[in-house]
């Protein structure tokens, strides 16, 4: 089950599987308070997170049309393989499609590019390092 939920109900899982279990405090994004934002996560029998993610408003630099970012998304390790995440992107691809935004994009760790690759979405940038996190590249998933 995919539920909308707030803040901190997302933050141990980005500790535990992007911020290698550093305090909750130190795993809240400064985007984390953009008004639009939403985070979801996907329940495994109907109280355990297997999947989380967020997103928000929010265009890439040089381009005008409305979008949203994804951030922070994990699946416990646990459950890695079973749909999870590709079930929560499904998910908030059709709900931001009915708030009329024209693409999603994203930092995507070079780990999980060939993930985000069978959801659809394109790399189009070069791999760059974000400082204590790793390699990402950009990637976009055009929804019209």
């Amino acid at each position: 089950m995919i539920k909308f939920v707030p803040l901190e109900m997302v933050l141990p899982l980005r500790s535990k599987m992007l911020r290698d279990g550093a305090d909750l405090d130190a795993c809240v994004f400064p985007t984390d308070s953009i008004e639009g934002i939403f985070h979801l996560a996907y329940y495994v029998n109907d109280k355990e997170i297997a999947s989380v993610a967020t997103f928000f408003p929010q265009q890439m630099d040089g381009k005008q049309e409305p979008a949203y970012q994804l951030r922070g998304m994990a699946t416990d390790s646990r459950f890695f393989g079973k749909g999870y995440g590709a079930a929560l992107l499904k998910y908030a691809v059709s709900y931001i499609k009915n708030a009329k935004a024209e693409y999603i994009w994203c930092n995507a760790r070079t780990s999980a590019v060939d993930f985000y690759k069978k959801q659809g979405f394109q790399v189009v940038s070069d791999e760059f390092e974000i400082a204590g996190v790793g390699p990402h590249y950009v990637m976009i998933l055009n929804l019209i």
